[in-house]
């Protein structure tokens, strides 16, 4: 499933970007996260797929029973794995408050000016924790001003909303950069489902419900998704930063720039995808996490009915995987993404496994991994500038017509999908030495 065949419809020629840019990107991923979590997120989509899809569809209601597969993994099975996210979410907050106290009553003695000298170590120089203070206190009035005047009239609704948003993203950022670190991978769409979850619950009971509940509680999953990322992103930045010599203290400064470009370029990127592709309609791109977001808060918010017992079921499994000492979060997450996805991270997984145990030399060993991982990181990056480049190449007129078949489309991809993965090992392997 990694190449579809370019068609000369819409809808097929998206089908194509998106599957071969997501194949070089996932193969990257599953080289950087490892063969172990690669094989523990690739068994919680086959846990999913071969044994609880079959239970739903055979011994579950008469309306899972006449439901496609497909179907049963979107509107149930699926919502198991939000809730073993969102518990793996509250394991990780209980185990990492230890270091979130330790952080806040770090930050709280620099402010005091009692700070114990240990900046002085590179990795340790940060920016002044009173100019952090500050350029947060800035942000979060700028979010309530806006939930007041752009989002919620009411000003003790807005800043209810106010308080939601800054203790979720708060918490759920540790969260974020603790799967970052440990996964790989950040389960941003399960944190940010159970935030609009907690969110909504919550406006339902201060009287916020209906079409502007829905939209409240959307753009406040927005700025709690867009906290993850950056939070997920900022960890990556530090790894690579400590790899290169550089200091948190820099990459801090300018993360406030990139920050405000960045912001630019999504929303430039979001029209440019709107104007090529559309998000409704027919052969539209269907923005799935999107759509799994609004299923989730409409029962909230029109008086439906709440799937709290596939949270639930989901929470307890997560609950049982961390007693059995599985990652649960890694799980989870394979729970929740398409099993397509997940297959090829088995792929990179066993390149890297490859690649680092090659040599009886840990250090030449760690070496090449060290390699492997750069270039993997270009893969991730490539697919996704890639797939922006196709959309801007419609935009500007260019339309290209293979004049090869499905069949002969699909061969193809998968000998370039193939070269890739031996481009991979042979350039990991080029590390002979320490010194190269």
């Amino acid at each position: 499933t990694a190449v579809t065949g370019w068609g000369q419809t819409l809808a097929e020629k998206t089908k194509l970007v998106v599957s071969c840019n997501t194949g070089a990107a996932v193969l990257g991923l599953g080289y950087i996260i490892g063969l172990n979590y690669a094989f523990i997120i690739f068994a919680g989509s086959v846990f999913v797929w071969w044994v609880l899809i079959p239970l739903l569809g055979t011994y579950g209601s008469s309306d899972m029973t006449a439901m496609a597969p497909e179907s049963i993994f979107a509107d149930y099975a699926r919502l198991i794995g939000i809730g073993g996210i969102a518990m793996a979410g509250i394991i990780g907050i209980v185990k990492s408050w230890g270091i979130i106290r330790s952080a806040v009553g770090l930050a709280g003695r620099e402010l005091r000016g009692k700070a114990d000298g240990a900046s002085t170590i590179r990795w340790q120089s940060d920016i002044s924790m009173k100019h952090i203070v500050f350029f947060v206190a800035i942000a979060l009035v700028a979010v309530l001003l806006f939930f007041w005047f752009g989002v919620i009239n009411t000003f003790w609704q807005a800043l209810v909303a106010w308080i939601v948003v800054t203790l979720i993203a708060f918490l759920f950022t540790t969260v974020a950069a603790n799967a970052i670190a440990i996964v790989g991978s950040n389960p941003v769409s399960g944190m940010t489902l159970m935030t609009l979850i907690i969110a909504s619950a919550i406006f339902v009971g201060i009287g916020l419900n209906g079409t502007s509940g829905i939209v409240a509680s959307m753009v406040i999953g927005g700025v709690v998704c867009t906290a993850l990322s950056m939070a997920g992103g900022f960890v990556t930045d530090l790894k690579v930063g400590y790899w290169l010599g550089s200091t948190p203290k820099k990459q801090e400064s300018w993360k406030f720039l990139g920050t405000i470009v960045s912001a630019a370029t999504v929303g430039g990127v979001i029209l440019l995808l709107n104007q090529v592709y559309g998000f409704t309609g027919e052969n539209a791109l269907v923005a799935p996490q999107a759509n799994a977001m609004a299923k989730v808060i409409e029962p909230l918010m029109m008086g439906g009915d709440t799937p709290w017992i596939l949270y639930m079921t989901g929470a307890i499994l997560a609950l049982l995987l961390n007693w059995l000492g599985v990652p649960a979060l890694a799980f989870c997450l394979g729970m929740f993404i398409p099993l397509q996805l997940n297959t090829p991270l088995l792929v990179g997984g066993a390149i890297a496994w490859f690649v680092g145990s090659r040599s009886k030399d840990k250090s030449l060993n760690d070496a090449r991994r060290d390699r492997g991982t750069l270039i993997s990181s270009g893969l991730i990056a490539g697919g996704a500038l890639f797939g922006v480049f196709a959309a801007l190449t419609r935009f500007l007129g260019f339309e290209y017509q293979n004049p090869m078949d499905a069949i002969a489309t699909q061969w193809a991809g998968l000998a370039v999908y193939a070269l890739l993965i031996i481009y991979l090992i042979w350039e990991s392997m080029k590390v002979k030495t320490l010194k190269d």
